[in-house]
């Protein structure tokens, strides 16, 4: 089992910065991405940010130049990623989850897709 533990987040003024934090520990032998979700009520969940352990990273074309994912890193059997937000827009408003992919162990079937509790962030006008 996979567990992910989010921090961050919170009220903001537009035209601030938050910074994300998601840490995933457990039942972990590699982990293939790790990325940022965001979701507000009645739509979809939507990609923001993911970072692969190759290092390549992809966004949404609505936070490019103002979000910042890290790279990967690795503390024992903790892996660890950030969401740098930048100029902050009250549509960037939502709940943001934390999700981790990799393999538990050797098996292919040892695939898991993880996902954290989410942080409410919030962006005043």
């Amino acid at each position: 089992q996979v567990q992910l533990v989010e921090s961050g987040g919170g009220l903001v003024q537009a035209g601030g910065s938050l910074r994300l934090s998601c840490a995933a520990s457990g039942s972990i032998f590699t982990i293939v991405a790790m990325g940022w979700y965001r979701q507000v009520p009645g739509k979809q969940r939507e990609l923001v940010a993911v970072r692969t352990s190759g290092h390549s990273s992809d966004y949404a074309d609505s936070v490019k130049g103002r979000f910042t994912i890290s790279t990967i890193s690795r503390d024992n059997a903790k892996y660890t990623v950030s969401l740098q937000m930048n100029s902050l827009k009250p549509e960037d408003t939502a709940i943001y989850s934390c999700n981790a992919r990799g393999y538990s162990d050797l098996s292919s079937s040892s695939v898991f897709d993880s996902w954290g509790q989410g942080t409410q962030v919030t962006v005043g006008s």
